[in-house]
């Protein structure tokens, strides 16, 4: 079994900063690429940003600039440190694992139960 935790999530006040953690935990080999997703009230889930075992990143245009991926490979975790939010940035943050190699020869996709960022003064 491989399960996702986040962590780190809670309330800010607009242009302020928190960091979202999430690690993996499981009889993991390996995982391709891990990311950030969200969704706000009333809207369909949207990537947020995402990151391989590589180090390429790639991040939605909404977030460009304030919000950083990051991932300790060692360790299957993942982190977005999201600085300058906005009130638009409210909602359940889910992490995800992407082709993420267990000795049965499978590969999985994974999600975190989410972290809710509430973005208000």
């Amino acid at each position: 079994q491989v399960q996702l935790v986040e962590s780190g999530g809670g309330l800010v006040q607009p242009g302020g900063s928190l960091r979202l953690s999430c690690a993996a935990s499981g009889r993991i080999l390996s995982i391709n690429a891990m990311g950030w997703y969200r969704q706000a009230p009333g809207k369909q889930r949207e990537l947020v940003a995402t990151i391989t075992s590589g180090g390429s990143t790639t991040y939605a245009d909404s977030v460009k600039g304030r919000f950083t991926i990051s991932r300790d490979n060692a360790k299957n975790e993942v982190y977005l440190q999201m600085n300058s939010l906005k009130p638009e940035d409210t909602a359940v943050y889910y992490c995800n694992a992407a082709d993420v190699k267990v000795p049965t020869f499978r590969y999985l996709d994974v999600w975190g139960q989410g972290t809710l960022v509430t973005v208000s003064s």
